[in-house]
């Protein structure tokens, strides 16, 4: 007798999966969804194993499969089950990860009325259950949510169950309706000889009446193109009675089918040829190509880190790789750090594999992300494009994953379960599947180059940056020069604008010769915060404990992290005064200062306020490179791998704004940032030049972006870490506990700090240290206070396997940050 374990998508947070017998004649196998019993209700599973023997004495029975054909792969079974046990995490979260967007139905509880309204004065009931049982008289069989909603009265739950339990109120159990399907649409097909509907097309037009005209012009429509929509037949003059005659006749037939939500749906991508590689790019494609080989003549690792500097043609050997596995018959996978990158690359690659290339991020509707993925699951495209979800599309075949900018801390999922590591998750997929991984970055992160150095990975470098010539060749070219400019000076010199002198005199001559500009602020608003100067008074969130930003744009003060907004006051609500002041740098203070000193530049703004439209990447970035506009201010989305040859100067406005953060990675991540923003420089052949402004022009990872140094950088940052056992050195583990309570959430987490303690003590486990509790680096956010412990040692994992955390508690494994 079969039986199958099964994921259960269960609310409960549970890392296991629950035995079910197979019914006889019910096919079941691995990877299929299935639905099951589980308690009372009847809920969603994925089967991810089956056996002849069951690990539980009792067992109950698959109620049904959903699905024949399995949604994941047994590579993608197996990946979910690691996922589960390397981040601790809910096994069907990590499931959730593979499956068609939509999947996943809630389970809902419905109530039914046993009574009527007549009999209502004889059941001896409350007021309040008479009213609540009223309602539900009215609305019929409703969900209980829906119930509560409507009565909007204080004990109503209390009520309800009362009613359940003396017999008023039916239980049961459902799932809610799926929320997306196939998109069906319904044709008129042509199902006669040609010559036979001509002939009654001009039996049509003899005849000459109005009637006879409308349906000749539909008959000629379906046979000028076999198939016309439905609604454009009726539109042409098809009706009811019409149609009854075409198909007692033979002459045509309405059909379904089924049509693809496609987001690239009528874009065109010609063909480009590919270019003739450097010696260096055509050393790392060699190398790529020979582990894409069925079998490797060497046994090196199958993770490769390609190093190249900005602008040094790292795209073109991830194409030239793409195409050799397309030659083997293979897939690939291709992952950008932010869906603002996704058009360009998204262009790049369907130039040179035109109408084989599928997208998938959060920005498309359902419906495109559904069809999509059922595309991709039948082998219609050769390479998937997407931020760090796209790694899980069920793509046959899998031969290649390359992930584009790896540094980037955006691979890492920072919200809900999982909070996997997209670099970490592809590394497991690709030894499950035997595929290459390639990461590839002009900064790559210390933990991954330092695997590099002790052949973990394998080292590809393109130490050059290429520039095209007018004639289209590409030749060798130097990095952009960066100045740094000593803000302290500046003020010394009497210069209180934004912009320091060499910064100015730079804009003027690039804007001067049509050339482009590049500003980059890491922070978004008009003012960081708003001041009194009479009392010091800053207005705070009521839900967070942060200041409020202002944005000129919505004329109002908002919270960055639960958008809460209010208007900004005219006096001061502490003691009265008048002088409220903006305090502070954002990226429209930035474009507002442009505007007032250079009134002839034409300005664009590139941040997340201006970004939350489907198109709106895209639109931008054709748009400068259209040269639409001459100065493009933006945050961190401008300075990832955009190529616009135009530009020539980049000024980052101020170079400090996370440089300071009590985050062990700031410096790293303030070099990756300068580094790649200074990238957009110098693309084209006029060369370029970057000016980073600072108050602290001394400090290393500063003078490292002077120089392009990244192994002085990288040396500096090793050392720091081997010396206090930061990664790569040792892992981390952050537990954090969020209350609305300021005083429960602290005493939670102390009570976790002293009960890890105790429980190391007692396993005795070397070399792990326990720090915290302390609160987080913004203590409240929506209204809750947040502290953290983290664990640091060798393996903290093994420290809290098998603990069970109470509600309150979230666990990030390996997390990007401290803050």
């Amino acid at each position: 007798m079969p039986f199958a374990e099964v994921a259960v998508n269960a609310a409960a947070p549970l890392r296991q999966t629950f035995t079910y017998r197979v019914p006889d004649g019910l096919p079941i196998e691995p990877g299929q969804a299935v639905y099951v019993p589980f308690g009372s209700r009847t809920l969603q599973g994925i089967v991810v194993e089956t056996s002849e023997t069951a690990s539980v004495a009792q067992t109950r029975d698959i109620a049904d499969v959903i699905d024949v054909r399995p949604h994941l792969s047994p590579a993608h079974i197996q990946l979910a089950r690691w996922l589960s046990d390397y981040y601790l995490a809910p096994l069907f979260d990590c499931i959730s990860l593979m499956l068609p967007p939509g999947f996943k139905r809630r389970p809902l509880v419905m109530l039914r009325p046993l009574a009527s309204v007549e009999e209502l004065p004889h059941l001896k009931l409350t007021d309040l259950q008479a009213t609540v049982l009223r309602r539900a008289i009215e609305l019929g069989e409703t969900e209980a949510e829906q119930l509560r909603r409507e009565l909007k009265i204080k004990g109503a739950p209390s009520a309800i169950s009362a009613l359940i339990k003396r017999g008023f109120l039916q239980r049961s159990y459902r799932l809610a309706r799926p929320q997306i399907a196939p998109k069906v649409v319904r044709q008129l097909r042509l199902d006669a000889p040609e010559g036979e509907v001509l002939a009654r097309i001009e039996a049509l037009r003899e005849d000459g009446t109005p009637r006879a005209l409308r349906r000749g012009l539909v008959l000629e429509a379906l046979v000028d193109e076999g198939v016309l929509p439905l609604p454009r037949a009726r539109d042409l003059g098809l009706t009811p009675a019409f149609l009854r005659d075409l198909e007692t006749e033979g002459i045509a037939r309405i059909e379904e089918v089924n049509v693809v939500r496609d987001p690239l749906a009528g874009r065109i991508f010609p063909y480009r040829e590919p270019p003739q590689l450097t010696a260096d790019q055509q050393r790392a494609y060699e190398a790529i190509a020979e582990a894409l080989g069925p079998e490797p003549l060497r046994r090196d690792p199958k993770t490769f880190l390609l190093h190249g500097v900005t602008g040094s043609g790292k795209t073109e050997v991830y194409l030239a790789a793409l195409d050799r596995a397309v030659a083997l018959g293979k897939r690939g996978i291709v992952l950008v750090p932010e869906i603002s990158l996704t058009p360009q690359t998204v262009r790049r690659f369907a130039e040179r594999l035109p109408g084989q290339v599928a997208v998938m991020h959060s920005r498309l509707s359902l419906g495109e992300h559904f069809d999509m993925w059922h595309e991709i699951r039948d082998g219609r495209y050769a390479v998937v494009i997407g931020p760090r979800s796209a790694l899980f599309a069920p793509q046959p075949d899998l031969a290649l994953v390359i992930i584009d900018e790896e540094h980037e801390w955006t691979y890492k999922q920072q919200e809900g379960s999982p909070r996997y590591y997209a670099r970490r998750a592809a590394e497991e997929l690709c030894r499950l599947t035997g595929a290459v991984l390639v990461l590839g970055s002009a900064t790559p992160e210390v933990e991954s180059r330092l695997r590099a150095d002790d052949g973990a990975y394998r080292l590809l470098e393109l130490p050059e940056r290429l520039l095209r010539a007018d004639d289209g060749s590409v030749e060798a070219g130097p990095l952009p020069e960066v100045d740094v400019v000593d803000l302290r000076e500046e003020l010394k010199a009497g210069n209180r604008s934004i912009f320091s002198r060499p910064l100015a005199a730079a804009m003027h001559r690039a804007l001067d010769a049509r050339e482009q500009v590049i500003l980059f602020l890491n922070r978004r608003g008009t003012a960081s915060f708003v001041q009194c100067r009479d009392c010091g008074y800053v207005p705070e969130c009521r839900s967070c404990a942060v200041a409020l930003t202002y944005h000129e744009s919505e004329d109002a003060l908002i919270c960055h992290y639960c958008r809460r907004k209010q208007a900004l006051p005219t006096r001061c609500p502490e003691c009265g005064g008048d002088r409220i002041r903006q305090v502070g740098l954002g990226t429209q203070r930035v474009e507002e200062e442009v505007r007032r000193a250079f009134p002839e530049a034409r300005t664009l703004r590139w941040d997340r306020d201006v970004t939350r439209g489907r198109d709106s990447h895209e639109a931008i970035l054709a748009r400068f490179l259209a040269h639409e506009a001459d100065v493009l201010i933006g945050t961190q989305m401008i300075a990832k791998g955009l190529d616009m040859p135009l530009v020539t100067l980049v000024g980052v406005v101020t170079a400090d704004t996370g440089l300071h953060l009590p985050d062990f990675r700031a410096a790293e991540r303030t070099f990756q940032l300068l580094e790649q923003v200074a990238g957009r420089a110098g693309r084209g052949p006029r060369g370029g030049r970057v000016i980073v402004q600072t108050y602290t022009p001394e400090n290393h990872a500063i003078q490292s972006v002077r120089k392009h140094d990244y192994a002085s950088m990288y040396e500096r940052e090793i050392e720091f870490r081997r010396n206090l056992g930061y990664p790569p050195f040792g892992r981390l583990v952050r537990l954090s506990f969020a209350h609305t309570g300021a005083a429960y959430s602290q005493e939670q987490a102390a009570a976790m700090a002293r009960r890890l303690t105790q429980e190391r003590d007692r396993q005795g486990l070397p070399n792990l240290d326990i720090l915290g509790p302390a609160p987080a680096f913004v203590p409240r956010v929506r209204g809750r206070w947040r502290w953290n412990v983290v664990l640091r040692g060798a393996d903290p994992v093994a420290l809290i396997r098998e603990m069970q955390f109470p509600r309150g508690w979230t666990v990030d494994v390996d997390p990007a940050s401290l803050l």
